[in-house]
């Protein structure tokens, strides 16, 4: 009896360990099948999202489409010192403005957007696409990478940039603090106080101000691809930099 029922029991474990097998079997299949659909889900958004950032040259071969909207979000005063061909303007700060006039646009046409280096053209283009505009394309590097690229601008020819002559003498002898910024610039504008103060404690140190939105080829001269950076030249020489709001010391 001891030995039928130790055999009927290892007949019955076989029996369970089939059925849980098939289960946990099933369960992993199904979880591998759903982890498959989410990455190929995640690989399409990623890939949607970097092809509606374009760089320059992708950029203008589509603003010459038919039915383009060319949509610039800077400041009036940075539109007026340079923009692209046919392009409408709404500044993105200025948040009454911007969506009044966004609603002027056609949503089921294609809106090519853009602002001086990037930033502000790719959050303008978020809430665009959160209302209900079916493609917008980004300027990857904004007019600064378009004017890089060679590329040329409407208006504002009668704004001269500095150039690299009055640059280089400017920061030729004693100590200058090159300040690389614009005026619509939110952390540009933080960094006010902290410019006075570092001026005031270094009373040697002259203060070049680069304007982000024209001074192109000093900028690219430089390197610099971030407002504000900050410079400091010691008889025509670098000595260090830094981007961003930061300590100045």
């Amino acid at each position: 009896m001891v030995q039928s029922r130790k055999e009927n029991h290892t007949k019955v474990i076989p029996a369970l360990s089939v059925g849980t097998s098939s289960t946990i079997y099933g369960k992993f299949t199904m979880c591998k099948f759903i982890i498959c659909i989410f990455l190929l889900c995640m690989s399409t958004a990623v890939f949607a999202q970097n092809n509606n950032v374009v760089k320059p040259d992708v950029f203008q071969t589509g603003i010459k489409q038919s039915g383009v909207q060319v949509f610039d979000v800077r400041t009036l005063a940075e539109y007026s010192s340079g923009h692209l061909p046919h392009a409408m303007q709404a500044d993105f700060a200025r948040e009454e403005e911007f969506n009044e006039r966004i609603q002027y646009l056609n949503k089921q046409q294609p809106v090519y957007v853009y602002c001086l280096s990037g930033p502000r053209a790719a959050a303008a283009a978020k809430q665009m696409r959160d209302k209900g505009f079916s493609n917008v394309v980004e300027l990857e590097g904004g007019l600064a990478a378009w004017k890089g690229a060679g590329l040329e601008v409407e208006g504002g020819n009668n704004i001269p940039q500095l150039t690299l002559i009055d640059f280089t003498g400017k920061v030729s002898e004693g100590d200058v603090l090159i300040e690389i910024g614009a005026d619509w610039c939110p952390p540009c504008q933080k960094m006010e106080p902290v410019v006075a103060a570092y001026l005031k404690s270094h009373a040697g140190v002259k203060l070049l101000k680069v304007d982000g939105s024209k001074d192109t080829n000093v900028i690219k001269t430089l390197g610099a691809t971030t407002l504000p950076t900050f410079i400091l030249y010691k008889e025509g020489q670098e000595v260090w930099r830094k981007t961003g709001v930061v300590e100045l010391n």
